[in-house]
């Protein structure tokens, strides 16, 4: 019978590559004040040839912190070294913990203290760049319970967060090792919608994003092929999980922002023919069955310009408005219809002959003209909703009782 106690935490780390920055990404988890007894370590080299796989095996030989190696061929990607981990993790909790990068040294403490008290099935820990950016809108506040729809979460979607692993278990949850980018953003959004809440530790920073002085960070891999399929899967998996309506709008803003408009940013214009006659190809089914006036009312005019471009097929349109936005030129506000809704005047407004319709130009969230962070333009409000029939009649009985009531003398 086997009596080890079960770890609090599995962290997880799969190694390609990664000398030196292992060496400071497994000092961080030996330095854990959760203690070593409640962590194991499970390490995945994926066919290194620069010592990675030497140094984990000597880190395991020595360290407090239990730890399994596992040496493989290389796989190609992420997802093969994470799945195999979490196929072997016996922790109430998992922590995927990439080998460029390191933990604050109460970070999983916070975390699995956050996590016992709110019970939700992911925490979020504060994040900090090292050497590259990291995502900020989400680490205003310390929270115990937010969810997708309701939080700025789904603007971080790196596997590196706290998931409870009954729920990888009961969904079956792994990385899809089909994908040569944004498998994590998949598995977390997932994780995400079917969880049990999610809580934000913004108390400290919990982890380190660190860019590698050689530039051979995972997220810069693949070409635009690779990113279109990521994207196509992120919003077939939206689409599948959450019913239409605001919801499900809301959720796919993500992927339309964080990544289709960057396909068709500046740079294309000086990619070459082929490229982008392929990226229009694959955008067409995409703009086709996901987009929509719900989904295009929450992104601002600039970018939402782009993307009714590229439903258009038009990348002459879109070249000439990125143009007009890269040379830092204000559009005109005009207010149109009985509302005096503001519309932005960017290029091919008004011209049916372009094709782009009038409500591509139309204010529906807080926007800038100008510089960013310059004056800001408010959609309009909505008018107050007239008082429902049964509210008016209530009002109106409690005004006849104070009438027929006989004042006391």
């Amino acid at each position: 019978m086997n009596n080890m106690p079960v770890p609090d935490v599995s962290v997880i780390v799969g190694a390609y590559e990664a000398m030196p920055y292992l060496i400071r990404c497994l000092e961080s988890v030996e330095a854990q004040t959760l203690g070593a007894h409640r962590i194991e370590l499970i390490a995945v080299d994926d066919g290194s040839t620069d010592g990675t796989g030497e140094y984990l095996e000597e880190f395991a030989a020595r360290s407090a912190v239990p730890t399994t190696v596992v040496r493989q061929a290389n796989s190609g990607g992420p997802s093969g070294p994470r799945n195999v981990g979490l196929g072997m993790a016996t922790g109430q909790y998992v922590f995927f913990l990439d080998a460029d990068d390191y933990f604050a040294d109460d970070a999983l403490a916070n975390m699995v203290a956050m996590a016992e008290r709110a019970g939700t099935d992911v925490v979020l820990g504060k994040v900090e760049g090292v050497n590259r950016r990291a995502p900020k809108s989400m680490w205003k506040r310390t929270t115990d319970r937010v969810n997708v729809h309701n939080s700025q979460i789904m603007y971080t979607l790196s596997a590196q967060k706290l998931f409870r692993r009954e729920l990888l278990e009961r969904l079956g949850l792994r990385f899809d090792e089909g994908l040569r980018t944004g498998e994590d953003a998949l598995f977390t959004m997932e994780a995400y919608i079917r969880g049990n809440g999610v809580s934000v530790f913004a108390d400290r920073t919990c982890y380190y994003l660190v860019g590698r002085d050689d530039g051979k960070h995972a997220t810069k891999a693949g070409d635009h092929t690779h990113r279109f399929a990521a994207l196509g899967a992120m919003m077939a998996l939206i689409h599948e999980l959450v019913p239409a309506g605001p919801k499900r709008d809301r959720l796919l803003v993500r992927p339309f922002t964080v990544g289709l408009t960057q396909q068709f940013g500046p740079r294309i214009v000086k990619e070459s023919p082929e490229v982008r006659r392929s990226k229009l190809e694959l955008a067409a089914p995409l703009m086709e069955r996901y987009w929509s006036p719900g989904v295009a009312r929450r992104i601002k005019v600039a970018e939402r310009l782009r993307l009714e471009c590229v439903a258009l097929g038009r990348l002459d349109l879109l070249a000439d408005i990125l143009d007009y936005i890269r040379a830092g030129t204000e559009p005109e506000v005009v207010l149109r219809g009985r509302g005096r809704i503001p519309h932005l005047a960017y290029p091919y407004f008004g011209d049916r002959r372009a094709g782009v319709p009038d409500s591509a130009y139309e204010v529906t969230i807080r926007d800038w003209v100008g510089k960013p962070g310059g004056r800001a333009i408010e959609p309009p409000r909505l008018p107050r909703q007239r008082r429902s029939l049964t509210s008016r009649l209530a009002r109106r009985v409690r005004g006849l009782r104070a009438w027929v009531t006989p004042q006391r003398g």
